[in-house]
């Protein structure tokens, strides 16, 4: 049995990170699960809980529980925020993220730290969805989860699963680009993949949420959309401007030979426009991506499977 360690400046196998949001009525038995599942397992451990300001009563019964560190916020800031704070307070080499609405199963917390042995990353990948607006919400993240495996040319089961261990020394490197919503999660998967760190993907079961939902489906689709193209610009920028001139170049050398044929080899205009299109977005990705290329770190953690 591992006792929570006490020395603040001792490094630690595991910190578990626990945003908070008006989750009163749960948290004890949620902190309860976690530190029992940590107590059981051989790593050296500690649970740093941060309240995104609350107005439930949910800060209060915070300071209440013993065993944990915890940081408290004076107003909301996002789900975002709150885990990017943790995890730069985290003493942990692995830095597990959770959530504390009693959806994940956090007892198999050892159990996602030991299988990150060769990995810079290991999700639980949810095999159902338990969230409200199904219809809406099972077609978007479809289409976004293929739309990011398209882009970083991997395949991803679960693009935004609240339940993952990772490298610390790894994400701090991109700490910096988390938003402050939900799309963190998103953020944190593209950002590991676009550059070329390992992601493994764990099943696991997913439940029905305790308290109140705080997603909003169209603002957080339209985040998640937005945060996984902004990602892949920021790091490999052709794989959307080549198909795209591609296209683009497809269409102005069809409507070229159908000029030919048609006007007795004269072009049209708009012809000319389409080609120039092309060979705008052919060198605007170009550019793009050499920028990229230029501003890379030198001075990047190596993958773990080095």
């Amino acid at each position: 049995m591992a006792p929570a360690p006490l020395a603040p400046e001792e490094e630690l196998d595991v910190t578990v990170v626990l945003p908070v949001y008006n989750e009163n009525g749960h948290l004890r038995a949620e902190i309860d699960r976690i530190t029992a599942a940590l107590e059981a397992s051989a790593y050296t451990w500690e649970i740093v809980v941060v309240d995104d300001g609350s107005d439930d009563g949910s800060g209060e019964q915070l300071r209440t529980i013993e065993g944990i560190r915890l940081i408290q916020f004076a107003q909301n800031r996002g789900s975002g925020s709150a885990r990017k704070v943790g995890t730069r307070a985290a003493r942990g080499r692995v830095v597990v993220w959770t959530d504390a609405d009693m959806t994940y199963p956090n007892e198999r917390i050892p159990e996602l730290v030991k299988e990150l042995d060769g990995w810079d990353q290991v999700v639980g990948a949810r095999t159902s969805e338990q969230g409200t607006h199904k219809a809406f919400r099972v077609p978007a993240k479809w289409f976004i989860r293929r739309l990011a495996s398209f882009l970083v040319e991997h395949p991803i089961p679960d693009l935004n699963s609240g339940l993952r261990a990772f490298r610390k020394e790894v994400a701090m490197q991109y700490l910096h680009l988390l938003p402050k919503g939900f799309s963190c999660v998103t953020t944190i998967t593209m950002a590991f993949l676009a550059n070329g760190y390992s992601v493994k993907y764990v099943p696991i079961d997913y439940a029905q949420r305790a308290g109140t939902s705080k997603f909003h489906w169209r603002k957080d689709t339209r985040r998640y959309l937005t945060q996984v193209i902004r990602l892949v610009l920021s790091y490999n920028p052709l794989r959307i401007f080549l198909p795209l001139g591609l296209l683009l170049g497809a269409v102005g050398v069809g409507k070229l030979l159908y000029d030919w044929d048609v006007h007795h080899f004269r072009v049209t205009t708009n012809t000319l426009i389409v080609l120039f299109a092309a060979f705008q977005v052919f060198a605007i990705g170009l550019l793009a991506d050499l920028q990229v290329r230029l501003s890379k770190r030198a001075d990047e953690v190596d993958p773990a499977s080095l």
